[in-house]
Formats: structure tokens, sequence, C-alpha cells
């Protein structure tokens, strides 16, 4: 979830900002629907079926998706709010080369389905007839043309802000090229990777085929990629060392990035993808990876070379082309995910619209649906959780004072960026023409985008960029500026509604703000100071005393069997299950701050909402955010590749180390949300 604000705002702008919301017991849940609880379900047994089976019950799964939940709620509102938008663009008839033309044209294109179904794979024929006639002497400028034009084949390379100093980039080579993502996916033997490895030989196969390949060339191709894929994975970061960001920063000279991977045209590289001189140093993150593809780079014949370019070529076209290209990588969602049915037509082409110009759509976004009011409560609100962390930062037992000074330093640095940027993107320099396929109008903007990257390089870091449009329902910290963002898009009702009572607010937007800030103390976070530069700032028996609580953590969720015989990682998700805990300790200091500023007592019958406590409302709004119902194949997807713990266990396993959770609900020992108290584990 990307100047300096000062520690904490004034007491009044808080106070003002949550006394426009506030509400009194006459009044309801409003983000909360209280039909929806189960009450033959004890909050103590199972709090998530609780507070969520009544949700669960009236959204069930259409085809369509293969998990629905909140977000997906809150999506499904951005999107039509969005599609609104651009169809009105189109009815105003938009000037050629305005930005509002090319926003309609990409949309409008998108939904051209005929159009592209008699185009075909006509047009990637000319790249594809490029690929395959390259003499021998040339393969390295095809590799070349490759990284520059499509897919980074092997590896990935670019500028991103540098860990030793985040006001500077620094340019980074990273493994990659394998299109399945995971290494299991390659490697793992059992029947859910089986067939998912099936399910992506089957998609390399149909696609060649689609493309105008003969079903010979196809198989050839298709055993070949996975030979390349499969030998890559082999040295891949497992899940697990994807956390070890401080493993990551392996600075090299270009010397000894050229001696160290010789077989790559190091000298020709930089200046002919990225269009820059060979930087001095570059930052290796991966190098077994790398030194992986380095060997493949030189042993592979040419024939298995050009085999894996054509299918990093056809992969990445696929979206934009006819519709048998996407039947083929529709069937292959079917198996990663379990979804049962295509996505309609104009949700894909407005998520192709938004991927081409996002931020252009935001602005529109923005002007019409985020009132100012909204951004005002944020900031007050923002404040009111910073000075609840540094209350909890205060009272840890476990960080001696010189640790929780630095800490203090960091909080104080955050930046915060709410609903939207101060400046807008700029896309008048982007090309998108009607009379061009689908396919080459997307394939500039992809250009466009890569060479807006790249032209960061050799400047200072603009620290106001945001990492995500306004219209986005979800949120960010950003380690390397020491930055969270609220894009406009996620506050809406159940995180924030501006009718709802504090309780609902701050078990809503204030755990997720709670949960952002918790990012920067995280077991990534952790390691950057308060200017995002990669700094040890703890001392030895601080992170020691860290590290055995995370490894605690770590053990309660790798105990949660999500489905038979497979049990949730409780390393990879570890970062936001931290995250997780700290937003919700954080915003529950934060309401208890502010009911006390306006003399509330939460304890008096006077303060109920629809009967219940405030305490009690609060923890079921944050219950209810991660409400909703999923496929067993998407269970498995997401355990596999996603950082996230899945919603239950963000609940349950959460709230389990939570004792004004067990206060507000009464629970005990003997029930099973029940956790004794000296196997609780609380970092933040």
């Amino acid at each position: 979830m990307k100047s300096l604000l000062p520690a904490a705002a004034g007491i009044s702008l808080i106070i003002a900002a949550m006394t426009a919301c506030s509400h009194n017991s006459a009044e309801h849940l409003a983000s909360l629907n209280k039909d929806y609880i189960d009450t033959t379900v004890a909050p103590g047994a199972d709090f998530y079926t609780h507070v969520n089976k009544g949700w669960m019950e009236a959204h069930p799964l259409t085809d369509e998706f293969a998990r629905y939940g909140q977000f997906n709620i809150l999506n499904d509102s951005s999107e039509e709010r969005v599609k609104n938008l651009v169809q009105h663009l189109g009815e105003s008839n938009p000037e050629p080369g305005t930005v509002a033309h090319k926003v309609w044209t990409v949309y409008s294109q998108a939904m051209d389905t005929a159009r592209r179904n008699a185009e075909g794979a006509a047009p990637i024929q000319a790249d594809l007839a490029r690929i395959e006639s390259t003499p021998s002497d040339s393969m390295t400028d095809l590799f070349l043309w490759m990284h520059g034009n499509y897919a980074s084949p092997l590896f990935g390379a670019g500028p991103m802000e540098s860990f030793a100093n985040s006001d500077e980039y620094a340019m980074y080579i990273s493994g990659g090229g394998m299109g399945l993502g995971d290494r299991d996916y390659y490697l793992a033997d059992d029947e859910r990777n089986t067939a998912v490895r099936n399910a992506y030989k089957t998609l390399i196969k149909t696609q060649m085929q689609n493309a105008g390949l003969s079903e010979a060339d196809a198989d050839r191709i298709t055993a070949n990629v996975m030979k390349i894929e499969t030998s890559l994975a082999q040295e891949a970061l497992t899940r697990e060392e994807s956390r070890n960001i401080v493993a990551m920063n392996n600075p090299y000279s270009f010397a000894d990035l050229k001696k160290s991977y010789p077989s790559i045209p190091w000298d020709r590289f930089f200046i002919e993808t990225m269009g820059i001189e060979s930087p001095d140093t570059v930052i290796v993150t991966e190098p077994k990876s790398v030194a992986r593809a380095n060997q493949l780079f030189s042993s592979l014949s040419e024939r298995e070379l050009k085999d894996y370019y054509l299918w990093k070529y056809v992969n990445q076209a696929s979206s934009a082309l006819s519709d048998n290209f996407t039947q083929a990588n529709f069937e292959f969602a079917k198996v990663m995910s379990g979804v049962k049915e295509l996505r309609p037509l104009w949700k894909r082409a407005l998520g192709a619209t938004e991927g081409a110009l996002g931020e252009a759509i935001g602005e529109l976004y923005v002007e019409k649906y985020f009132p100012a009011s909204s951004k005002e409560y944020m900031v007050g609100l923002v404040e009111n959780l910073r000075t609840a962390l540094g209350q909890h930062i205060d009272s840890l037992q476990w960080m001696s004072p010189e640790t929780k000074a630095k800490a203090r330093e960091k909080l104080a640095a955050f930046t915060v960026k709410i609903g939207y940027p101060d400046k807008w993107k700029d896309y008048s320099t982007m090309e998108i023409d009607p009379a061009l396929s689908y396919y080459e109008n997307m394939h500039n903007v992809s250009m466009w985008h890569q060479a807006d990257i790249y032209s960061k390089w050799g400047k200072p870091v603009d620290k106001t960029e945001w990492g995500m449009t306004p219209q986005t329902v979800n949120a960010y910290y950003n380690p390397m500026a020491n930055e969270i963002v609220f894009p406009a898009g996620i506050l809406q009702a159940p995180f924030f509604d501006p009718n709802a009572s504090d309780a609902e607010n701050y078990g809503g937007i204030g755990v997720v703000i709670g949960h952002e800030m918790t990012h920067g103390f995280d077991d990534q976070g952790r390691n950057f100071d308060a200017k995002g530069n990669m700094t040890d700032w703890w001392t030895q028996e601080d992170a020691d005393k860290f590290n055995q609580l995370a490894q605690g953590l770590v053990k309660q969720f790798d105990e949660v069997e999500v489905l038979p015989g497979l049990h949730a990682n409780g390393s990879y998700t570890l970062g936001e299950n931290i995250a997780d805990q700290g937003g919700l300790r954080v915003a529950m200091t934060a309401f208890l701050n502010s009911q006390k500023a306006k003399g509330v007592d939460i304890n008096s019958e006077d303060a109920k909402i629809d009967g219940f406590t405030p305490a009690q409302v609060f923890y079921m709004n944050y219950a209810n955010l991660w409400a909703g119902n999923i496929r067993d194949e998407e269970i498995q997807s997401l355990t596999t590749g996603d950082v996230h713990s899945l919603g239950r266990n963000r609940v349950n396993v959460t709230l389990r180390n939570i004792a004004p959770f067990f206060e507000a609900f009464s629970i005990s020992e003997g029930q099973p949300m029940f956790r004794p108290e000296a196997e609780r584990v609380i970092i933040w």
C-alpha cells in the first residue's frame, strides 16, 4: 500500500474531523447488516461465521467468480462508476489526439470483438516471422529486441528506488522468465501442481496453434518452453525466501556483472533495451536465478531459444487478440482458480482501459465521486492512528528505548497520501490510433509505460507518484518511500461510511490505516529507516526478540488446515499477518482515544449501537470486511501465490491473540476462539 508530515496533527483537527461523523445511541448500524449475524454460531466458536454467515448465504458464488467478497462489491461499484465515465466520454465525441479520445479508443477497441475476430492472429504475424527468420549470427540481436519490446525472457531488469538511498534510482536485475510464476508449479508432483502444469502445457499448445503454427510445431514449442522454464524454476526463490528482502540487496559493479554472468551481452543490453548508458552498479536480487539464465542463454540451441521467444511473445499478446486466444486463457484460468464463466466483455475492456490510462480516468472519478469531506475525515483519522501507534511503541515490553526512539522517528516521518495524486500523469505523448489494431495500440501503450519507467533513470525519485489509481479499491505501504497511500476507491462502506458510527469506521478504514502503518514495522518494512533506506536501526537483542515473536505468529498460521492436507503458509504471509494484528490493536486504541476526547463512555448503555457495545461493533465490522465465498481451487492458488492469508484466517487466527476481543464477547477458556495468554503473540 507510497514533504514529510509532522508526528501528529493538532488535537483540534482530530476532534473536529471525528465529530463530523460521530453518532449517538439513537442511531443504528450503517456498514454492518445486523440481519447477516448468525446467532446460532457463538462468537467464541467461530467469529468469522458468526458475523458473516448471513452475508455468505446472500451472496452465493456465481460462475464468473472464483471468490466473491466485500472487495468485489466495492470493485463492482467502482467499475460501474468508471464505465459510466468512459461511456460519457464516448458520447461527447472527443477530439482525436486528446486524452479523452485515447481512453475511448482503447475501450471501444477492446469491446470490438468482431474486428478482432476478423483480424485473428494477423496483427502479430510479422513479429512471429521476424523471430522465426532470425539468422544464427543475429540471435543476440533477437534477444535484445525481445527484452526491449516483449516479455523480458529469462530475467527481468529495470530501475527502482535504491535500497541504499531512496532519493535515487538503482538498476535491478531479477529472476523471472517463468509463465507460471511460482517454482512449485514446475517442480512439485502432487495432484494440484501436476494439474496446473498440464493445463499450462495445454495453454501453450493451444495458443501457438491459434497463432497459426502447426500441431507438430506447437508440441515442440510446448516441450521446449517447459524445459526452459522448469530449469529456471530450479534456481528460483522459494515463497519463503522471497520474504527476505535484505538478501536481495546484492550490489555488483558493472565489471563484476559481466564477469559473473558473461554470456549475457551486458555492454549492449542497457543501451539497446532501455536507451541508457550502462550503469556503474547494479543490484542482482536473485543471483542464482540470474546465473541459471546466463547458463541457459549460452547452452540452449537456436531452436529452443526461438521457441521460448515465440511463446513469450504470443502469451503477452493474447489478451489483445481474437476470442479464441481469450477462450484458451480462460480454460487455463478454470484450472487455476475454479472460475466457471468468463468475465463480461465490458469488464475486461474496462480493465484494459484503466491499465492503459488509469490516472486519466481517476481524475474524472475523484471529481465526481470523492468529496472533500472524505479527505478531511481521513486526515484526522490517520493522525489519530499515528498517535495510537506511537503509544503502542512506547508501551512495548520487548523493545529497548534505543530502538523505540528510531521506531518513533520512522513513524513521525510517514508520508500520507489520501484520495488522489497532487499532480496527474501526462499521457499526451501516448500514441493511440483507431486505424491501428487493438493489439498494436496496446503494444504502444506498453511501450509508453516502459519508456516512462526508463525515463526516471538518472533523475531524483519523484516522491509525488502513486502506485495505484484513485479508483482502486485497495491501499498500500511503500517501505522505500516510507509512505502510506489510501486511494479514493477504498473510502466506501464497509471500510468508510460518513453515516456510520465511529466504531464501524474505526473497525473498517481505521484498521486498514493501522494495517498499512504496521507494514512499516513488519518483517520486511522494519529493514527500512525513516527515509526509506535499507538500514539496520535495531539493536541485535531487539531484532532477536522480534524474530522470536514473528516465528510464534508463523506457527499459529502454519497450524491452520485450509483444505484437507493443505496448510496455510505462515512464513509467506507473515508480513500481512503482522500488519493485520497491528492494525486491529492500534485502531482500537485510536478509537478509544477518540471516544475519550468526546467524553463518551463506551461501556455505558447509552453508547450501544443496535444493542451492541461499540467494542463489539468494532470487531464485527472488521470481520465484515473479509466476508466472502471462495472456491477450493482458488484457495489452493492463493495459498501458493498470495502473501495475504485467507479472509477467514485474517479474522479468526488474528483475533485469537487479542485480549480486548475476548472481553468484548466474553470469550473464555474452552471455547474454540480462545487462546491461552501464554500462547498469544503480540508484536505491535
